[in-house]
């Protein structure tokens, strides 16, 4: 049997069970209409709140509380001996003057190129409804010796939307230079792997 044919085989038996309890309910209020109370059975009930009175007496003192006191010192001691005693050994400085030392021959001042601040690249609103959760970019750079990037180029990247976000951060680097012989030098060919990861 289909739900249309359940509906419209129901309807009529609906109709005569809801005509019927209104015909039942209908007796029901008319017998209840004609029966009378002789009695008031109204119920008074009484909400407010009672408020005590308390007695003053004016001649009671106030009394302030007994705050805790603090515990008193430890006591002073005046004895000598309590105090420990140091004793000193005194012994000779070595003597340098006749040690052959070539501290120069130990430190190299000669250093690469260090980096001092690295600005992280901005996440391109563009690039993100067409990127993966992790995106890389290989950029490849020269360092001045005054310490700035200079031919920034990408060498790889994982999604090609992602290049200008990496150049622009790494243009504003800066770092130590390379020093060799005391002097500033340029770096050629420094690389470094810039990577875009979404959060969430």
């Amino acid at each position: 049997m289909t739900p249309k044919a359940r509906l419209i085989a129901s309807l009529p038996i609906a109709v005569l069970v809801t005509i019927a309890l209104f015909l039942t309910l209908a007796a029901l209020i008319r017998q209840q209409g004609e029966v009378q109370l002789s009695e008031d059975r109204s119920v008074d009930i009484n909400v407010t709140r009672q408020i005590k009175e308390t007695r003053t007496d004016a001649n009671l003192e106030f009394k302030r509380p007994v705050l805790d006191q603090p515990p008193p010192p430890p006591p002073v001691t005046h004895d000598v001996s309590f105090r420990p005693t140091v004793t000193g050994q005194l012994g000779e400085l070595p003597d340098f003057s006749k040690t052959d030392l070539n501290i120069g021959a130990a430190f190299n001042p000669d250093r690469d190129a260090q980096p001092l601040v690295r600005i992280p690249p901005q996440y391109p609103s563009r690039c993100q409804n067409r990127a993966a959760n992790f995106e890389y970019v290989l950029v490849q750079f020269d360092v001045t010796p005054e310490g700035s990037v200079v031919n920034a180029e990408v060498l790889d990247a994982s999604n090609a939307c992602f290049n200008r976000a990496a150049l622009r951060s790494v243009e504003r680097w800066k770092f130590q230079p390379k020093v060799v012989d005391n002097k500033a030098q340029p770096r050629r060919g420094v690389q470094t792997q810039i990577t875009f990861q979404l959060e969430g």
